[in-house]
């Protein structure tokens, strides 16, 4: 949805600051957001509308009972630390978490306001919780995916253009996650006779990187692409997807909204219904749980989604079973 949608949704712009429009003697609960993309990306405003729509089910009104805080870092780590330590200093009653490193940001600026995170990856791994069934201390949330689908990637991609068998896999160096999906990828490649290539994408390091090692990818023949769950991916999206369609290489991506900006083909979660969950999360806690005694859930469903367009342009042409699988098909 559109950003005017969104502030409609939570009662005008003017309404996010109206704890004086609070019925007498009803309480206003603070809920903070902390996000990692920057405020102008229409998937990022339909997270936080799915959000705002989950609360507002649950009887929760903005500038009746609820005021909603909302802090964007666009993928300036140092900003998201202030970020969080702002938002926690406002009083919050329950903080939500959305992409990349915002979850360890809460937790380092505070270890008894309540967390939700609505899009974590391996939260056990990364240390955020002590389990899935019985998180502990204040955090808890929604995972995107377990590392059994990076498989699936490469899977897919070989579905699509089975001439290829060196990949190029786009991560975040030094990523906790980026190492457990290179592993669940290599073990699925070494039996495919596929070579892998590190992509390391860095938001910090520029795009000069980013361009340097694509081209050094396609420079053999057979490439194509994996691009896995990353920060830095999903701040330049643009500059991944322009990259993979200058050098050619077919490319697999971990979000529709890669499909929508000209890539291939993704599988993986529907971001979206994590924060519509994540809501009712922040009910119950608003309502007295604990959020350590929630349990930390797992996506319900996947969508692949192909651009036929793209396809075209480089030559694949994609298998009818194949499209006879897909959630939607870009024409």
């Amino acid at each position: 949805m559109k950003r005017r949608e969104f502030i409609s949704l939570l009662g005008g712009a003017a309404a996010w600051p109206l704890a004086a429009r609070a019925q007498r003697g009803e309480r206003v609960r603070r809920v903070g957001v902390l996000m990692y993309t920057t405020p102008n990306e229409p998937e990022s405003q339909a997270r936080l509308t799915a959000l705002a729509q989950g609360l507002q089910e649950s009887g929760w009104a903005v500038g009746r009972n609820l005021r909603i805080d909302v802090r964007w870092s666009s993928g300036d780590l140092a900003r998201l630390s202030n970020d969080a330590e702002e938002l926690v200093a406002l009083g919050l009653d329950v903080a939500v978490a959305g992409i990349g490193p915002t979850t360890q940001a809460l937790q380092r600026a505070s270890r008894t306001v309540p967390i939700v995170f609505a899009q974590a990856v391996d939260p056990v791994g990364v240390g955020i919780v002590r389990s899935m069934a019985r998180p502990g201390g204040n955090t808890t949330g929604f995972t995107q995916f377990e590392y059994a689908l990076s498989a699936k990637w490469l899977e897919l991609l070989r579905e699509v253009a089975p001439q290829v068998s060196r990949v190029g896999i786009v991560r975040d160096p030094g990523s906790a996650v980026a190492i457990g999906q290179w592993a669940v990828i290599g073990a699925a490649a070494s039996s495919l006779g596929v070579e892998l290539i590190p992509v390391d994408l860095d938001v910090a390091a520029g795009t000069e990187r980013a361009v340097s090692e694509f081209a050094t990818l396609a420079t053999g023949p057979n490439g194509g692409l994996i691009v896995g769950v990353g920060t830095a991916a999903t701040v330049q999206r643009d500059l991944v997807v322009a990259l993979a369609a200058r050098h050619k290489l077919p490319a697999i991506y971990p979000y529709r909204f890669f499909v929508e900006a000209g890539g291939l083909m993704s599988y993986g979660p529907i971001l979206v219904d994590g924060y519509r969950r994540a809501a009712g999360y922040v009910d119950r806690i608003l309502k007295g749980e604990k959020a350590g005694d929630l349990p930390v859930q797992a996506p319900t469903k996947y969508q692949l989604a192909i651009n036929l367009k793209t396809a075209k342009a480089l030559g694949l042409e994609v298998p009818p079973m194949l499209l006879a699988r897909a959630d939607e098909v870009i024409e």
